[in-house]
């Protein structure tokens, strides 16, 4: 039974780990096509993508391996997913406004 939670929080930490790295390749490729084009609906788009994976996975996967290892106390777990929670966000929120800028 230890083996399969083990497997599982393997699995979960590739998982978001994949996630931010893919995040971070997508937010990349919109900010050379805002550079390629000049156009502020991509600007707008890079920063959201880069606020809804990378800044967001990177924040709560820090925060836990913290959390986790006793670095920071447990009363900052809530604080923590609070500034998560805010990426993800102000990521969704640039990602919208890309989609109804018109330039």
């Amino acid at each position: 039974m230890v083996a399969i939670e083990t497997l599982m929080n393997w699995l979960i930490t590739a998982l978001a780990f994949g996630s931010t790295v893919l995040g971070g390749y997508v937010g990349y490729q919109a900010y050379r096509g805002y550079r390629r084009h000049n156009s502020r609906a991509m600007q707008y788009l890079s920063v959201g993508l880069f606020c809804l994976t990378a800044v967001a996975f990177v924040v709560a996967f820090v925060g836990s391996v913290f959390l986790r290892q006793g670095l920071l106390p447990s009363q900052f777990q809530q604080p923590l997913t609070l500034v998560t929670r805010a990426f993800q966000f102000v990521g969704v929120l640039f990602i919208a406004y890309s989609l109804h800028y018109r330039e």
